[in-house]
C-alpha cells in the first residue's frame, strides 16, 4: 500500500510539474472553457445552456487521450518497466495509477469549470448534481481507459498521437460539443454514437441538466461504464513490459472492442 500511495504522489505531481501535462491537464481545457464560454454565445447563443457539459468532456478527452498515452511509451522506451517488473510492481498498478491521477486533476477542473460557468457566464448549472457526478464518472472512466490501452497499443510517442486524434478530432466536431447532436442528420448521429463524447453529452444533458436528448441517457452511462471495463482488461492483457519484447500478447485489433457497447447501443438505445 506505501508503493503504491508513493507512486500515485509521484504521478499527481508529475501531472503539474511536467510542461506537457500540465498543458493537457489545466491550460488547455481551462483556457479552451474561456474562450468558448466568451466568444460562441455570440455565434451560438444555446451554447450556454450545455456550456458546462461541454466544457467538461473537453477537458477529460484532452488530459486522458492527449495526456495518458505518451508517457506510458516513454516510460516503457526508457525501461523503466524493466526495474518496476524486478520491484514486483504489477501491471495492472503501472496502468492505473496514471489513469486515477489524471483523473483527479480532471475533478479540480471540472470543479472551476462548474463552479464559474453560472457565476461568470450565466450558464445553467445542473439539476441533479448526483447524475452529474455519475456521468463525469463514467466519461472519465472510459476516456482513461482508452487513453491507457492507446498508450500500451502504440510503439511510439508519434504513434499516440494518431490513434489519440481518431477519437479526438470526431469527438469535437461530432460528440455534440460545439452543437447540439439534434441537429446532425440521422446518420451522421448514428456514426456518432460511436464516440465517447456524444454518450457523455447525452447522459450529461439528460440527467444532470434536464434537457431532452435524442436516445437513452442511462444507456449512454452504461455503454460508458462497459467500454472502461474493456479498455482496461485489454490494456492490461496486451500491455508490454520493454519495448524490445518482439511477442504481444493479443492482435492490436482487439484494441476495436472498445468500440462494442457504442456498436450495440446504436440498435438498442
Amino acid at each position: 500500500m506505501t508503493a503504491f500511495i508513493n507512486h500515485f504522489s509521484f504521478e499527481f505531481q508529475a501531472g503539474i510539474r511536467d510542461k506537457q501535462l500540465l498543458l493537457v491537464n489545466y491550460l488547455l481545457p481551462l483556457g479552451f472553457y474561456f474562450m468558448m464560454a466568451f466568444i460562441m454565445p455570440g455565434i451560438n447563443p444555446m451554447f450556454l445552456e450545455f456550456l458546462i457539459p461541454a466544457m467538461v468532456t473537453f477537458a477529460i478527452l484532452s488530459a486522458t487521450l492527449l495526456g495518458i498515452p505518451d508517457p506510458l511509451v516513454k516510460a516503457r522506451e526508457d525501461g523503466i518497466y524493466r526495474s518496476y517488473k524486478i520491484n514486483g510492481v504489477p501491471a495492472s498498478s503501472i496502468l492505473t495509477i496514471p489513469a486515477l491521477t489524471t483523473v483527479l486533476h480532471l475533478v479540480i477542473v471540472a470543479a472551476i469549470i462548474t463552479v464559474t460557468a453560472p457565476l461568470l457566464f450565466d450558464a445553467p448549472a445542473p439539476v441533479n448534481w448526483l447524475n452529474y457526478l455519475i456521468t463525469f464518472v463514467v466519461m472519465a472512466f472510459a476516456s482513461a481507459g482508452m487513453g491507457v490501452l492507446i498508450g500500451v497499443l502504440s510503439s511510439s510517442t508519434r504513434m499516440t498521437v494518431m490513434w489519440s486524434q481518431l477519437i479526438y478530432l470526431p469527438s469535437m466536431l461530432l460528440g455534440g460539443l460545439m452543437l447540439p447532436s439534434s441537429l446532425l442528420p440521422d446518420t451522421v448521429l448514428k456514426f456518432s454514437q460511436l464516440l465517447p463524447a456524444t454518450h457523455a453529452m447525452n447522459a450529461f444533458n439528460a440527467l444532470a441538466m434536464g434537457q431532452v436528448t435524442d436516445f437513452s441517457p442511462w444507456g449512454s452511462v452504461v455503454a460508458l461504464f462497459l467500454s472502461g471495463i474493456i479498455s482496461f482488461g485489454l490494456a492490461i492483457y496486451m500491455f508490454s513490459w520493454d519495448s524490445r519484447n518482439e511477442g504481444r500478447r493479443g492482435h492490436p485489433l482487439m484494441a476495436l472492442l472498445v468500440l462494442l457497447p457504442f456498436i450495440v447501443g446504436i440498435f438498442i438505445f
